[in-house]
């Protein structure tokens, strides 16, 4: 390719609002151009390192015995209601009305898709196990598009779904998928953790995350101190914030427990920093609630020690209400008689009418114990009135919730579970993730069955696997670039060789570029009438692995610099494809 031919060139122009190299330099090497917000262009340059990623997959998913197919990019909206996925995806579903009338998901995923194919099929166990997988657009309705193609509201994915007979059969394909994505990732030039995390929405009890360690990463994941380097080879502790699991230690265990007491209290008190500057205390010896409302109406009030977040994830998944609970409005609290920085951790009930979102059933007040209350005695607040509040509550004592559970954010430092070693935080960019699914989506559809040996029909244990092309593609510039730009690893290189020439070495350059691509190596040649910094700016940024000078100067030789390397040096052309191709 001629540089002065390709569509999309090398830009002085920055993204305003992003603080990711990768959204800086695509955007300036013309890779993409950014359509409206959350949906880009990709550009010549940046479709054709799109399509090297891809043909890694698709050479390693073939590899590990995996069949490639496409579905439809509507689906059907019945197959979200038979799995109850309208309303519980995690993102905000896109939906389209055909003239008939017919209701499309604009496919966000593609569960209910894959096994509605399977269905139609009359599988026994015999055909069992398969894997089959697609490349096609993706499309979320995010509520905020950030980071260039880090987070976007429109991509291409990889998912691939596996069919097994049981879990026994499933743990083989399973561990098959870790090792064929550490493979790809690997050949895509990125580092990554294979991090234990929740399905969250997908459905089934665990899954793995890909994560290529950024500190300015969305994902943030925990590693043990004795387990760091080993976690960084994927064989020591690596957990996501929502799975991290962690031990709360005593805060004062061998205090004595004083009687409950209300006391009076000035009325500028009114969140936890206000107590923690009234009482002179840390924050870790207060009790504090934060309430959430549910899709059905309910109110969610998540008593937890003072020095503590809670965790949105973990309350979701101790609920059983993946992706559907909100913080609640000052509107919220008022329909049980309390307003933000009053609400007490026991006794509230609704005190206005409010409308149930089915009428089938009447709304709650839920109330939620963090394990953190079993770790100090004597907590101030649970009972704040205008003037007045509580000391020496005790949880057991003074109050107890029916529903109990590790709601905490876990945080750098906290003992790991095994009470001796502690957890380290880390962030990352997740690059790919694989689930295990099990029977969640062939026991809510029906039909969903194959034949066993003895006659029956049984459902099939399902996996699934993606990976984000595009989102692929920026973890890669986040983790390989340098101050003046990309350094693309070759693989995925949307050249291999940059060839420049400057005055007196053109005749020369067109013997290369020819001699280049007959060895079938691409090469981007910049025989533009512009100066030489300009052009060796330009190499820079767009990062090809190999940089090849001729010029009147240079003569029979080649200035030859790979992009990893501070300098340049002479070769003749006999050493070059050596160079090149070793």
């Amino acid at each position: 390719m001629k540089y002065s031919r390709l569509f999309g060139k090398t830009s002085k122009s920055n993204p305003s609002d992003s603080k990711f190299i990768s959204h800086v330099n695509l955007i300036k090497g013309g890779f993409i151009a950014e359509s409206v917000a959350g949906r880009y262009f990709f550009l010549p340059l940046g479709w054709r390192v799109h399509e090297k990623i891809k043909a890694i997959i698709k050479d390693e998913m073939d590899r590990a015995g995996a069949q490639e197919m496409i579905t439809p990019t509507l689906h059907p909206l019945e197959l979200w209601r038979e799995t109850n996925r309208t309303n519980t995806t995690g993102f905000e579903l896109m939906t389209v009305t055909d003239r008939r009338g017919a209701e499309f998901a604009l496919g966000g995923t593609a569960e209910e898709m894959i096994v509605d194919v399977v269905r139609k099929f009359s599988i026994s166990y015999k055909d069992l196990p398969f894997n089959i997988y697609q490349f096609s657009k993706k499309f979320r309705d995010e509520l905020r598009a950030r980071g260039g193609l880090l987070r976007v509201r429109e991509f291409v994915m990889k998912d691939a779904y596996s069919f097994d007979r049981d879990e026994e059969a499933f743990k083989e394909e399973y561990a098959r998928m870790a090792r064929t994505y550490t493979r790809i990732f690997e050949r895509c030039g990125i580092k990554t953790h294979i991090v234990a995390a929740d399905n969250g929405y997908i459905g089934g009890d665990y899954s793995h995350e890909f994560i290529a360690e950024h500190s300015e990463g969305e994902s943030t994941f925990f590693v043990t101190d004795e387990s760091a380097e080993s976690a960084s080879k994927n064989n020591g502790y690596c957990a996501h914030e929502d799975v991290a699991e962690f031990t709360y230690e005593p805060i004062n265990p061998d205090v004595m427990i004083e009687p409950f007491e209300i006391v009076e209290l000035p009325e500028w008190v009114h969140t936890v920093a206000d107590q923690v500057k009234h009482y002179q205390k840390d924050s870790r010896y207060f009790l504090k609630n934060v309430v959430y409302t549910t899709r059905e109406g309910d109110l969610v009030v998540v008593t937890i020690r003072g020095d503590l977040e809670v965790h949105k994830t973990r309350l979701e998944r101790l609920l059983n209400l993946v992706g559907q609970i909100e913080p609640a409005t000052a509107e919220d609290l008022a329909a049980i008689g309390t307003q933000p920085g009053y609400v007490h951790a026991w006794g509230h009930e609704f005190v206005e009418p409010r409308q149930a979102k089915t009428e089938e059933r009447t709304c709650r007040v839920l109330y939620v114990a963090d394990n953190s209350l079993k770790t100090v005695r004597n907590i101030i607040g649970g009972q704040k009135e205008a003037t007045t509040d509580s000391i020496n509550v005790n949880y057991g004592r003074d109050f107890t919730h029916e529903i109990e559970g590790d709601v905490a954010l876990p945080q750098d430092g906290f003992l790991a579970p095994d009470g001796q070693h502690r957890l380290i935080e880390k962030r990352g960019i997740e690059v790919g993730n694989i689930f295990q699914l099990g029977y969640h989506y062939t026991k809510l559809m029906k039909k969903a069955t194959y034949t066993d040996n003895d006659g029956l029909g049984k459902p099939f244990y399902m996996g699934c696997y993606g990976i984000g092309l595009g989102r692929t593609l920026a973890a890669i510039v986040e983790t390989c670039h340098d101050e003046n730009g990309i350094i693309w690893p070759e693989e995925v290189a949307p050249f291999r060789v940059h060839l420049i020439s400057l005055r007196g070495g053109e005749e020369r350059a067109e013997h290369l570029y020819q001699a280049l691509q007959e060895q079938g190596i691409d090469v981007l040649w910049d025989e533009r009438d512009i100066s030489p910094g300009a052009k060796f700016a330009d190499a820079d940024l767009i990062g090809c692995p190999f940089r090849l000078v001729v010029s009147k100067r240079t003569g029979e030789q080649i200035e030859f610099k790979r992009r990893t390397e501070a300098d340049a040096r002479l070769i003749d052309e006999s050493e070059l494809f050596r160079e090149i191709l070793m």
